[in-house]
């Protein structure tokens, strides 16, 4: 069995993927150990909560990686656990989680974005800063925006909280002539670069060649504290999803 845990970062895409990759909605506590507990093989970790319930346990994913599961992670949530996980077996992808691990990204906000209920598909709301960063980057190497223009917008998206952060109020407080702002605005309807969806699509894509076994365990040897298992004996196998 192969999972995928994904909201906002594959919201409104065709899933082509084979019928034994399982999407569930963003993962939280305890989803990546049922997951183990379900029969999975192979675990791909792209979006996961992180305000109104615990987020993803570093410790379900090293326990997963005991067992011989392949932990994939990108994008969002999943770029996060993979740059602290990667010395135990989790696997990287993407370009966000490579300005994780190479120190050009700190805050773990960046990858935060407002999103709609399941039931409207995790739709995003509002924009992460790391669309924006990308999105900048882009359009000054195009010479669509000065490179002054591509700085005024990033610090106009970093002082804005995640919630809030729409293009129309980056380019509002980005300190641009009103013509100009209209122009920009344009060009973020027409030609944003979503850099978390393009990851998340690059980690799909692995989870579908990848081999369907467990592999053998690792050379480290899993720790069952106390914490983890008392966590064992709460952990419930068919909690409903949010």
């Amino acid at each position: 069995m192969k999972i995928v845990f994904a909201g906002p970062s594959l919201s409104g895409l065709q899933r082509a993927a084979e019928a034994s990759v399982e999407f569930r909605g963003p993962a939280f506590q305890g989803d990546v150990y049922r997951a183990v507990a379900n029969g999975a093989n192979v675990i791909g970790i792209i979006d996961g909560f992180f305000e109104s319930v615990s987020s993803i346990w570093h410790k379900e994913i090293l326990h997963a990686l005991s067992c011989g599961v392949s932990v994939f992670g990108a994008a969002s949530m999943g770029a996060l656990r993979a740059v602290e996980c990667m010395e135990f077996g989790m696997i990287g992808v993407g370009e966000i989680f490579e300005a994780y691990k190479n120190g050009s990204i700190l805050d773990d906000d960046a990858v935060a974005l407002a999103h709609a209920p399941r039931e409207l598909s995790y739709k995003p709301l509002t924009v992460p800063l790391v669309n924006v960063m990308w999105t900048a980057a882009a359009w000054r190497d195009r010479d669509l925006i000065s490179a002054e223009e591509a700085v005024h917008l990033l610090n106009a998206a970093q002082g804005l909280y995640f919630k809030d952060r729409t293009w129309r109020d980056v380019i509002d407080r980005a300190r641009v002539p009103p013509d100009r702002a209209a122009e920009i605005l344009a060009l973020a309807k027409s030609a944003a670069i979503d850099r978390k969806s393009l990851d998340a699509q690059m980690l799909v894509e692995l989870v579908e060649k990848a081999e369907n076994v467990r592999g053998p365990p690792p050379c480290w040897t899993f720790s069952h504290t106390d914490q983890f298992e008392r966590f064992v004996v709460g952990f419930r196998p068919n909690a409903a999803r949010l």
